[in-house]
């Protein structure tokens, strides 16, 4: 017999075994078995999820992007900025020390943008304690940050902040909210040079301001008391007006002496001349004045001419008065003037300083700003609605295939049997625990 014959012979002789039937074609026969009831839960589970894909509330996102100042002229301004402010600042305290060592003032504005401070804020501004139904604080605030994406474009530094609502105005309005609340933080940690000067330099303006009306004050009352408006014109008023009755005098008392030699002492023009001359040296007498003891700063119309003068009608001052009255007046006069010049320096100095202090604050520059939008951004219904029915199709198949193969489990199988007493004890301790909560509700 030969090999080929023995083969075919041996061929012949045995049984035909059979390969066994893949694992994954003995699911779909179990499947298929089930079609129907697959079909309807395809069915009802599409409409289902279809329903629940419209019931979830839409989302709006409202986007907003930023470019961050430069890198070397405020990075470092800010963070000393900060780290100065640590004790005003607590809820930025940790912040502004892990933030040393930062390279880049687009990680700085990021960081200010998701502190607590800034979310605090606009918790309070937009009330989002109420509009998002939390009772804490804390869980609203996580609750704006699990709604907010903040992001940095690495190669340009743009910062982009997105923020999604319900509501598409209020999603505009928070994302408006972090420009404005970032901006006033960044105000209000500036502690550069700039900043210190102006302040130091307003509180300075505003000393200044009341020294200069307290000044402008005591030389107006001085010159009220003593009707000293000018010290220098009034006295070449007064000598020239006294040089001309003396001249007048003296012209008088020539002629008197004339008229007398002519026609005697009783002559009316003899007396008509000795009345003149009387008014004369009374109009002299008047515009010099008596002595009188130096009026001092604190009470410039002491004196008893300078009491005569407050009291009298004249429009200036007796010729003797007048250096009595020049001392006190150039003091007053000479704070007035100096106190006015400090003014206006220190007013020029503080509008310089306003000017840098501006030039020093890290301007927060806004590329695109936010913008209510059109369209929703979640859910997307269809895949919903689809991912929905496909887990509800596949827990289907699963629970059939699982009751297959328990099925087809003998019943003395051990492993059935430990089951079987395991199923109905977790069966009882559900309902108890189930009628348990609802006792305690």
């Amino acid at each position: 017999m030969t090999p080929s014959t023995a083969f075919a012979t041996h061929d012949r002789d045995d049984p035909i075994v059979l390969a066994p039937e893949p694992r994954w074609v003995l699911h779909a026969r179990v499947l298929w078995t089930h079609r129907r009831m697959l079909a309807k839960v395809t069915g009802i589970s599409f409409l289902i999820s279809f329903a629940i894909a419209f019931a979830i509330p839409k989302q709006y996102k409202s986007t907003t992007s930023i470019m961050p100042p430069d890198q070397q002229s405020s990075s470092a301004m800010m963070l000393a900025a900060l780290a100065g402010h640590l004790g005003s600042l607590g809820a930025l305290g940790s912040l502004a020390g892990g933030l040393t060592g930062a390279h880049s003032s687009a990680d700085l504005f990021i960081n200010l943008l998701r502190s607590g401070t800034v979310s605090s804020h606009l918790i309070d501004r937009f009330n989002l304690q109420h509009v998002y139904r939390k009772r804490y604080r804390i869980d609203t605030a996580k609750h704006l940050a699990h709604l907010t994406k903040i992001t940095e474009d690495k190669k340009s530094g743009v910062i982009t902040i997105e923020v999604e609502d319900t509501d598409r105005e209020r999603a505009r309005n928070l994302a408006q909210g972090y420009l404005d609340e970032l901006n006033q933080l960044v105000m209000q940690t500036n502690t550069s040079a700039a900043h210190r000067e102006r302040i130091f330099i307003e509180q300075r303006l505003h000393t200044v301001q009341e020294d200069l009306e307290d000044a402008e004050l005591k030389l107006s009352q001085f010159s009220s008391d003593s009707n000293a408006i000018d010290i220098k014109e009034q006295t070449r008023a007064m000598v020239d007006a006294g040089a001309r009755v003396q001249a007048e005098l003296i012209v008088e008392q020539s002629g008197l002496e004339a008229l007398k030699q002519i026609y005697g002492d009783g002559n009316i023009r003899v007396r008509e001349s000795e009345a003149r001359i009387s008014s004369l040296q009374a109009r002299l007498a008047h515009m010099t004045g008596s002595p009188a003891g130096p009026i001092s700063e604190n009470q410039p119309g002491s004196g008893s001419n300078a009491e005569q003068n407050s009291d009298s009608t004249e429009l200036y001052p007796p010729l003797r008065a007048l250096p009595r009255l020049a001392v006190p007046y150039a003091d007053l006069y000479r704070r007035v003037q100096v106190q006015e010049a400090v003014f206006q320096l220190l007013t020029q100095q503080y509008e310089s300083a306003r000017i840098e202090e501006a030039k020093d604050v890290p301007p927060v520059i806004v590329i695109d700003p936010p913008g209510i939008p059109e369209k929703k951004s979640f859910p997307p219904r269809l895949w919903v609605t689809l991912l929905l029915t496909f887990l509800t199709v596949a827990c289907t198949s699963a629970t059939l295939l699982a009751r297959h193969y328990w099925l087809a489990i003998s019943d003395g199988d051990p492993r059935k049997e430990f089951a079987t007493e395991v199923i109905p004890v977790l069966r009882r301790r559900a309902r108890m625990f189930f009628v348990f909560g609802r006792g305690a509700a």
